[in-house]
């Protein structure tokens, strides 16, 4: 199976002075998902949490909401033509009478950070599709002192970025500013897919006193992770999309982007952020 980092050898030049040394790279390499036997799609990931993985790839499809839709998690052996299992393969099984929606049936894509459909087909989609709706989710209200705390404490936690500075991060806090858990991949949307993936599998679907943290940006895609497993804040160190903002003010989300020391700017459900005084409008 592949390693979390691999080593590789580089030639390193700092002001002038040449050296030859190993440095640690984030290992990437493809997983295809299988839905019953039938390929679905393709990832490129950081080996590791795969199950989770493809358990939070499928409530981001609406294929699944529950554990107890999924039947069995494997590996597919002899996975090559000479009969090798590549621990990059892996095949969801549902639970008898689970219906697989038609949107997937057919479905075999390559999968990218910024994969998804676009434009207001998918606002539509994602809100008739989702069963944990976020609106309906029990009020949380957070202080902007609380949020502007929660990088540091993910920082903290990212123990592969720290030997590889190649990873992404996403982290579960509770509303009290507890961390929950917390995934690193070359790609964010796997760290949030094996965060959700985790959460279904130990029966903590909807999410709705979470807090989702993501390094980097807020693309729609992650938006519709979000919205998926009813979670109901998504913040991010970086911006969003303008797509992200509409599915956010479509589905009740609270969406905080460069959420960076003391500042941060909340573009949708303003309604959960705790201020003391009063939003100035200009």
């Amino acid at each position: 199976m592949g390693r979390v980092t691999e080593r590789r050898r580089t030639l390193r030049i700092r002001d002038g002075a040449v050296s030859s040394r190993a440095d640690t790279l984030v290992a990437e390499e493809p997983l295809e998902i299988r839905l019953n036997g039938k390929p679905l799609a393709i990832t490129m990931r950081t080996p590791g949490d795969d199950f989770a993985l493809a358990a939070g790839f499928l409530v981001s499809e609406g294929v699944i909401a529950h554990g107890d839709e999924v039947q069995s998690i494997v590996y597919c052996a002899g996975a090559t033509a000479d009969g090798v299992n590549t621990h990059n393969v892996v095949d969801v099984k549902l639970a008898p009478g689970v219906v697989v929606p038609d949107i997937t049936l057919e479905r075999n894509v390559y999968t990218t950070s910024s994969c998804g459909l676009c434009g207001k087909a998918s606002l539509d989609a994602v809100r008739t599709s989702t069963r944990h709706p976020v609106a309906d989710a029990p009020p949380v209200r957070l202080a902007p002192e609380l949020l502007a705390a929660l990088p540091d404490r993910l920082r903290a936690a990212q123990k592969v970025f720290d030997r590889t500075g190649g990873l992404h991060a996403a982290a579960l806090f509770s509303e009290a500013g507890e961390l929950l858990d917390v995934r690193e991949d070359v790609g964010r949307h796997n760290a949030v897919d094996k965060l959700v993936g985790r959460a279904l599998t130990d029966g903590r679907l909807p999410l709705s006193r979470a807090v989702l943290l993501v390094s980097g940006r807020a693309s729609f895609e992650l938006a519709q992770k979000a919205v998926m497993a009813g979670i109901p804040v998504l913040a991010a160190v970086s911006a969003p999309s303008s797509l992200a903002v509409d599915l956010a003010a479509e589905s009740g989300l609270t969406l905080v982007g460069f959420l960076r020391g003391g500042s941060m700017n909340v573009y949708a459900g303003e309604h959960r952020i705790a201020l003391e005084a009063e939003v100035g409008r200009g």
